[in-house]
């Protein structure tokens, strides 16, 4: 089984403009769409792609991808926080609704949401949201005592979702799939800093059994974009250290960098992960670089005993 994941730009800049490129053919998506079909994965989790109500831009793109040969039979994308109104002026400027004042930074709801494909039945009734977690109420929330958003603020900048995966027989996986915040575009009190490292942590907590969610009943594989180097950039590298350094978990991709920020100065980093549990066996990892992409798709190749 080959589970990958890719920050990949389906994103927009309005609501039904992806479906427009979608339908359209839009030339500038067949990079995309091509490199998704030769990495073949047989799940991929998607961290930067516009969610809309009636999923029509997810349906379209699995359509795109079969016309490829590509065939995700199940799919799942949730409503992501990532423009959702707090009704607070989260950042002080004297104006609401705009995109820093949403519970995810997002210039319309959905912006850049989270999408799950897979070759694989994915246990819809069974998933767990936990994107709805207020900030505060994480055992040990980084968020500061005066913080403007306290009371409504939830942790997750896109979304944390808890997905079982059907892989045939007895044959169960669990990914923990997430995005978390940009560790930057604040100030001195770190805020995005703060909330990026509590995004991380939540995932040891719930392996801990620290929160109302039950922990995973299938082999856990963290799957995601956590936006955060173990030692190069801004943000609390102690976060991602940790998670990494968790003996729950493998870390096949170890020192592979996921994303080029070379434009801004930064180099390589790795941002983006992979990490399946302790009992699932890692046959192969990797990643691939994309042209015109400065994020690379990575991907682990896992044996999963019943």
């Amino acid at each position: 089984m080959r589970v990958a994941t890719w920050h990949a730009d389906l994103t927009r800049e309005g609501p039904g403009l992806l479906l427009r490129d979608l339908e359209s053919g839009e030339e500038a998506l067949d990079p995309i769409l091509d490199a998704i079909v030769e990495t073949a994965p047989d799940i991929l989790l998607l961290t930067r792609v516009d969610w809309d109500h009636e999923g029509a831009a997810l349906e379209t793109l699995t359509e795109a991808l079969e016309t490829r040969g590509a065939s995700f039979s199940h799919a799942l994308a949730l409503r992501p926080n990532t423009g959702l109104p707090t009704g607070v002026d989260v950042d002080g400027d004297g104006r609401l609704g705009t995109a820093r004042d949403a519970q995810g930074y997002g210039t319309f709801s959905g912006q850049g949401g989270l999408a799950l494909l897979s070759v694989y039945p994915i246990d819809a009734g069974a998933v767990t949201d936990l994107s709805g977690l207020l900030w505060r109420d994480l055992p040990g929330s980084l968020i500061a005592e005066d913080d403007p958003a306290r009371d409504v603020q939830r942790l997750s900048s896109t979304a944390h979702w808890v997905v079982p995966i059907d892989a045939g027989g007895s044959a169960n996986l669990t990914l923990l799939a997430f995005n978390a915040s940009p560790p930057v575009f604040d100030g001195p009190e770190d805020r995005n800093g703060r909330r990026n490292a509590d995004e991380i942590r939540l995932w040891q907590l719930l392996l801990d059994g620290a929160l109302e969610a039950s922990p995973p009943q299938g082999a856990p594989v963290v799957i995601g974009n956590a936006n955060l180097d173990p030692v190069a950039g801004e943000g609390r590298h102690d976060a991602i250290v940790g998670l990494l350094a968790d003996r729950r978990l493998r870390d096949p991709l170890d020192g592979i960098p996921s994303v080029d920020w070379s434009r801004l100065g930064l180099g390589e980093l790795r941002v983006s992960y992979v990490l399946p549990g302790r009992d699932l066996d890692v046959l192969d990892a990797g990643s691939r670089a994309v042209d015109g992409s400065e994020h690379r798709i990575i991907w682990v190749d896992l044996s999963i005993p019943d």
